[in-house]
């Protein structure tokens, strides 16, 4: 894979630390802002909302800036925010400077895959998205419970002066790395050009697998907590290590994910939306059995970045030609389903269903997805259509 690969990485992984560690360090934030925990949870939701509103908008209002200098610009607010963020004297300032590193966060991977895909041939594309995941998934795996600790051992601030020093050094690497424009600005698609390609079947239809899985991994995953204590039977001090597993799971999937959409995208990605449909029908099974249980966790983690990595192959290729407004989509859509998800688990809850009753939500979900996907496959080998030419984002 090209060196600029692993600029791309590390700003990933940079990202998705600082968004996600915040939780693990929610008490001492609220403890340190003088506010309540549920008010520091404010933190969270605002910059999922953040990256799915202000992300898909900066996207577009940059699209005549070269690539590379919109990377470079989004990792220098990254760095500065997370120094803000170290300093932050009370919650509002808190608040929105994150809603601010939100914005360029969802611009970030919008960009990112975009760039990502211009660096390697069309039978790497797969891998290449691939990477940019697995600074996510690492992030969960390695970054946020390095974050934690940080924040357990010398206090929360601490945590977002170690975010400010990785900012750093994905910055430099963005710097160094990533090859220099190799002329003007690309020319922009156009808005209407943007939202055009958005009616193509093959990308409509990937959105809609896109909620289907968000609504299969968040429904569950949102309380898996008490979904492993209470039905499971685990105690709460075993329940940070069956995540960990489910991370190292989601890591390995991200890669086999790249591999099979390289090799062969729309069968891979039926073939396991199938699998994963079974899966969440095993765990719905094995809940009350500690073991199996936690056995069928790795297995969701790692199908659910499985499919994540040539969905997104599949959603950038079928845009190449007007990439912007749908790769903006991506992390937009992720985090909005997120929040839907939450959500229906709540309601479902609420209804007196019961935890062991939300991986029937990941069934149906993926019963959906596979017959979506299949049929989108179906039309297209029927009208013989192919991905359009990518323009050029450097």
């Amino acid at each position: 894979m090209p060196l600029p690969l692993i600029a791309l990485f590390i700003a990933a992984f940079a990202f998705g630390t600082t968004e996600f560690v915040i939780a693990g360090v929610l008490p001492q934030v609220a403890e340190g802002l003088n506010i309540s925990v549920p008010r520091a949870g404010v933190l969270v939701s605002a910059y999922a909302l953040g990256i799915a509103i202000g992300g898909p908008l900066l996207t577009l209002t940059t699209a005549r800036v070269p690539r590379k200098t919109l990377l470079v610009s989004i990792l220098v607010v990254f760095v500065a925010g997370q120094l803000a963020c170290a300093v932050a004297p009370d919650f509002a300032s808190m608040l929105a400077i994150r809603v601010v590193v939100a914005v360029v966060h969802g611009a970030f991977f919008a960009v990112a895959m975009v760039v990502a895909l211009g660096l390697v041939r069309p039978d790497q594309r797969g891998m290449a998205v691939a990477l940019i995941l697995a600074g996510l998934t690492v992030s969960n795996v390695i970054g946020v419970p390095a974050g934690a600790a940080i924040g357990n051992a010398f206090g929360w601030r601490a945590t977002f002066w170690a975010m400010f020093g990785l900012g750093l050094v994905a910055l430099a690497a963005m710097l160094v790395l990533l090859p220099r424009a190799s002329g003007p600005p690309p020319r922009p698609a156009g808005f209407l050009n943007e939202v055009r390609v958005l009616g193509r079947q093959q990308v409509w239809t990937s959105l809609i697998v896109m909620l289907m899985l968000m609504l299969c991994q968040f429904v569950p995953f949102t309380y898996i907590a008490p979904l492993l204590q209470e039905v499971t039977g685990l105690g709460a001090a075993t329940v940070p290590w069956v995540l960990l597993a489910n991370g190292v799971g989601a890591t390995i999937g991200v890669w086999a994910g790249g591999r099979l959409a390289d090799f062969n995208l729309m069968t891979s990605l039926i073939t396991v939306l199938a699998l994963q449909a079974l899966v969440m029908v095993a765990m719905y099974v094995a809940s009350p059995y500690p073991m199996p249980m936690v056995v069928v966790i790795v297995l969701w983690g790692g199908l659910n970045f499985a499919i994540g990595t040539p969905l997104q192959t599949r959603i950038l290729s079928w845009t190449a030609d007007a990439p912007n407004l749908a790769s903006s989509l991506i992390p937009a859509g992720f985090n909005l389903g997120i929040a839907f998800a939450a959500f229906i688990g709540g309601v479902m809850l609420t209804a007196g269903l019961g935890y062991r009753s939300l991986p029937l939500m990941g069934v149906a979900a993926m019963i959906v997805a596979t017959l979506v996907a299949a049929s989108s496959w179906v039309a297209e080998r029927r009208g013989g259509a192919t991905p359009p030419v990518p323009i050029t984002v450097l």
